[in-house]
């Protein structure tokens, strides 16, 4: 005789929920949906590998074993561009802001400075209805000296790269965030045993199969027989056997 699998009455509840939201759900869809609640399964599909774990965190810490989620890296950092330096002989400034265009910094500084104050939000000068081209022009060394402004030493950051897409991220949590959001399929149980498109792994392929038995199934139904709110159910999986 198999033995009864007692049944909670939290567990009670999510199964009434579920049979009420799925009526056409037989017996071993109705099981299924227990043991995932009952373990608290959240599988997942890795389609990258085709592979079905029991849940993410089992995927995360066999592929950060492996070194598949993300890699250390060293990067760079500069802070902006110099617009005047010590090697810049002629400047072109506008008069509303004081942006400032070096001969040497900007590959076409007289076309820039053009541009930028016909655009400028702060020139309300007109000319036509149409603003005016107005600027500064200097090639005085002492002039241009009060605009050279050092320039901020680069340093040197660790960060992240994913091992999947190869994009970098400022922490492991969020390479980690954006492989969970981007790069699995979350499934129910019961889509997992009706797919056959992709494999499971070992160790959740063991579990179903250690659940999935004409026992435990039985087990479960004296443990619903137990409940009368389970009995029309029972009697209708009954009579489609």
């Amino acid at each position: 005789m198999a033995a009864v699998l007692s049944i909670t009455e939290e567990q009670k509840s999510e199964l009434l929920k579920f049979i009420k939201k799925n009526r056409g759900a037989d017996l071993v869809t109705v099981y299924l949906a227990f043991i995932e609640e009952k373990y608290n399964l959240k599988p997942v599909l890795f389609p990258k590998e085709k592979t079905i774990y029991q849940s993410v965190d089992n995927l995360l810490a066999k592929l950060e074993s492996q070194g598949k989620i993300w890699r250390e890296t060293e990067i760079t950092v500069q802070f902006g561009q110099q617009s005047v330096n010590e090697g810049t002989k002629k400047i072109y400034i506008c008069p509303f802001t004081g942006k400032v265009f070096g001969d040497n910094t900007c590959p076409n500084p007289q076309d820039a400075i053009y541009d930028w104050v016909s655009k400028c939000p702060e020139n309300k000068e007109r000319i036509g209805g149409l603003p005016v081209k107005r600027f500064f022009v200097s090639e005085d060394s002492e002039v241009i000296k009060n605009y050279i402004v050092k320039r901020k030493a680069s340093i040197k950051k660790v960060v992240y790269s994913s091992a999947i897409t190869g994009k970098l991220f400022n922490s492991k949590k969020a390479v980690l965030d954006d492989f969970k959001n981007n790069h699995v399929k979350h499934l129910t149980l019961l889509e997992v045993q009706n797919q056959n498109r992709f494999q499971i792994e070992e160790g959740f392929l063991e579990f179903i199969q250690k659940h999935l038995t004409e026992d435990k199934i039985a087990g479960f139904v004296e443990g619903l027989s137990q409940h009368s709110e389970f009995e029309s159910y029972l009697e209708k999986w009954v009579e489609s056997d």
